[in-house]
């Protein structure tokens, strides 16, 4: 299978970090949609990455749907619980992880724009979804090791997903020393080979 994506988006790092954590051989081939001549769409009609093209070449894009269909594709290592309220809370976890990367990204794109174009007050209102972002996962979260108690799951994919983007993008965002759990958790993924391989670039 193969992957198309960034060094840059957290949502192929999410896919990646899955593919690494389920040990799933795959060709990564780097492009992103805002390239001029890219290939993205024309494989996702939306336009978007990650993009994973399976070995009889069906195409698959979001990445919820990739890692999905990736953690059912081997049973080793798996990322999420069969189908039952244990399940239903680490999809919460990974909408809310994603949700702050639609966030910043939105932040993000807007702060390119010439000064004088720029929307402060949308840009300021996608800042505050991330503050409340961050305050709610950190209460969710609390003492425990993981997002879900003892183990590692998609969960702590997305989210260590996310975190790593405010890192790479908003600096000036301070999570880690108001979220002092969150940053404990992100620093103990930061140990595994996974994320440590994928931190974003560019």
């Amino acid at each position: 299978m193969k992957l198309i994506g960034s060094l840059t988006s957290p949502y192929v790092r999410k896919a990646r970090i899955v593919l690494a954590e389920k040990k799933i051989e795959y060709d990564f081939e780097l492009d992103s949609p805002w390239d001029a001549g890219s290939s993205v769409p024309d494989v996702n009609p939306l336009g978007k990455i990650p993009v994973l093209v399976l070995d009889d070449e069906t195409v698959l894009f979001d990445s919820r749907v990739i890692v999905e269909y990736l953690d059912n594709v081997t049973p080793n290592n798996k990322l999420m619980p069969a189908p039952n309220r244990e399940r239903t809370l680490v999809k919460r976890w990974e909408a809310l992880a994603d949700g702050i990367c639609d966030a910043a990204t939105t932040a993000f794109l807007e702060g390119k724009r010439p000064t004088k174009l720029q929307d402060k007050t949308w840009i300021e209102r996608q800042r505050g979804k991330i503050a409340k972002s961050l305050e709610f996962m950190a209460e969710e979260l609390g003492d425990d090791v993981y997002c879900m108690g003892t183990h590692i799951s998609l969960a702590d994919i997305a989210v260590g997903s996310a975190l790593g983007y405010l890192v790479f993008r908003f600096p000036d965002i301070d999570w880690r020393e108001g979220h002092p759990n969150l940053a404990r958790l992100y620093e103990k993924l930061l140990q595994r080979p996974s994320f440590a391989e994928t931190v974003p670039q560019g």
